[in-house]
């Protein structure tokens, strides 16, 4: 008897129904084809458990088993439970009239459990766009994937479950979650404030117009300065997430398998801190089975870098095409994926081996060539992408003491940030794919970040006087573009210039000596 039964593979954020067709004749030994790999083809002994644990035979027919499309490569646990499904109605032990309806998944164990899979947003999504009337997921996902409407979705603990379900239409019970609800609830929670930071309030500033304009940035400074605490704290000060950004993050952190038990909508904003260590496949995606990286887990949200110069050269360079367009591409010989990648890039550092170069008290012991070395770690083309380069100093003891000073708290500060970028929104709506100033070109800056004729005295006498490099003009024009817009003005002044001016240490000649 031959049954179809639907699954879904996922390949990069997006899912593909797979139809699962099962034939059981008269014959011995069971053939799986359809392009699976080792952890599909061992599907038919956890199956075999499965089935004995929970009443139910492996038949003694001969069984092909076929996933179709048979060209897009299978992969990974999740078949288990639509294999089983079908092996027992084309064995005739279950009466079921058709699969027709349902999308199921399911990684099985050897009591005839369900484990939770990865990537059950994305599937829940394709599976109502090609018109099925729900899924069926282990009960870990169903919440994650109940977030799509008009599909139902049902969670199952084990396969007894699913066949009284499927025989009956009762036994499972419908999971429901209340997206705006679940949204609004959560979605401004964060354990840390940049009330905590003590002092810092140049830094600060730097980090609100980084903001407000989805500026790159970079800081350099001794140990001990704050740098990773301010980093930290940077998703606090962001606009919330809308709705749109939740869903497109949650589907790549559901395919990464990065989604807490239960949850069912990513509401912050991503914050990444990979470890110096770090590959390059790991940072920008990639594998022999493609999955996303710290770039693409970082989406709408922050990547940050802490101690940029140990990172390999060759890691660093990777990012620098996934900065400018925002995605990433991954190619193999028979197919290829893409990755969104639209972060913010926070990178911090020391001056240099010691750390304590312009130290107000420590002195530094490094040579000027050691410390042009330990800098030029870090490509130029990489220093182009980012906007704002930021000297941090330690906080003096009275400041760090002083707790009767007034903090400014990331609410009051995320005000500001979200009003800019309103501004920005504006702005830009006829421009596709720019939301904000960081995004624009050479061109548009032409038009919208033009200068009057005292600003750009002062940015040519800046650049003479010093020695600021050429690939620091379009980014200063950029960040007194931001400046402006917090001041909600629509000119650029030249005392936003001024301000700009100062936010590019690493460009200034002779800078580490």
């Amino acid at each position: 008897m031959l049954v179809k039964v639907f699954a879904s593979a996922v390949y990069g954020i997006n899912a593909t129904t797979i139809t699962i067709e099962v034939n059981a004749i008269h014959g011995i030994r069971y053939y799986m084809v359809g392009l699976p790999d080792n952890a599909v083809k061992e599907s038919l002994q956890r199956i075999e458990s499965a089935l004995k644990q929970n009443g139910y035979r492996m038949p003694g027919q001969k069984l092909i088993i076929n996933l179709a499309p048979a060209d897009i490569k299978k992969e990974g646990s999740a078949y288990d439970l639509p294999i089983a499904l079908g092996i027992l109605a084309a064995s005739n032990q279950i009466d079921i009239a058709s699969f027709d309806s349902y999308i199921i998944m399911g990684e099985l164990s050897l009591d005839g459990y369900i484990q939770p899979i990865r990537g059950a947003l994305p599937i829940a999504i394709q599976a109502r766009n090609e018109g099925f009337k729900a899924v069926i997921l282990p009960r870990q996902n169903a919440r994650e994937a109940a977030v799509v409407n008009d599909i139902e979705v049902y969670g199952a603990e084990n396969i007894s479950e699913v066949i009284g379900f499927l025989k009956t239409g009762s036994g499972l019970e419908k999971v429901k979650v209340n997206i705006e609800e679940e949204f609004y609830a959560n979605y401004n929670k964060y354990l840390i404030d940049f009330a905590d930071v003590k002092g810092q309030e140049n830094v600060k500033r730097a980090l609100e117009i980084a903001a407000a304009g989805g500026h790159n940035i970079i800081l350099i400074g001794p140990p001990g300065a704050g740098k990773t605490m301010l980093a930290k704290r940077i998703p606090t000060i962001l606009p919330p997430l809308t709705l749109e950004e939740a869903l497109e993050t949650t589907k790549i952190h559901s395919v990464a398998g990065l989604l807490d038990k239960n949850a069912s909508l990513m509401t912050v904003r991503p914050f990444r801190s990979p470890h110096h260590t770090i590959s390059d496949v790991a940072l920008v995606g990639g594998g022999t089975y493609p999955q996303p990286g710290e770039i693409s887990l970082a989406h709408n949200g922050v990547l940050f870098l802490d101690e940029l110069p140990e990172f390999k050269r060759t890691v660093l360079e990777v990012m620098r095409q996934p900065l400018e367009d925002r995605m990433v591409t991954i190619s193999r010989a028979k197919f290829s994926v893409e990755y969104p990648a639209s972060f913010m890039l926070v990178a911090s550092m020391n001056p240099c081996p010691c750390g304590y170069y312009n130290h107000p008290e420590k002195e530094c012991v490094c040579s000027p060539g050691v410390r042009q070395k330990y800098l030029s770690r870090i490509s130029g083309p990489l220093l182009d992408r980012i906007d704002i380069h930021l000297e941090v100093v330690p906080v003096p003891f009275e400041k760090l003491s002083g707790y009767h000073l007034k903090v400014e708290t990331s609410e009051t500060i995320r005000e500001r940030v979200v009003k800019a970028r309103k501004i920005q929104e504006e702005r830009y709506k006829e421009l596709k794919g720019i939301y904000c100033n960081a995004q624009i070109n050479s061109k548009l800056l032409q038009k919208y970040a033009a200068l009057d004729d005292s600003g750009l005295a002062l940015l040519k006498n800046a650049m003479n006087k010093l020695g600021l490099s050429a690939r620091a003009y379009d980014r200063i024009l950029k960040v007194a573009r931001t400046i402006a817009d917090l001041e909600k003005s629509d000119a650029i002044k030249p005392a936003h210039v001024a301000e700009a001016i100062q936010y590019r240490s690493l460009d200034r000649e002779g800078w580490a000596g």
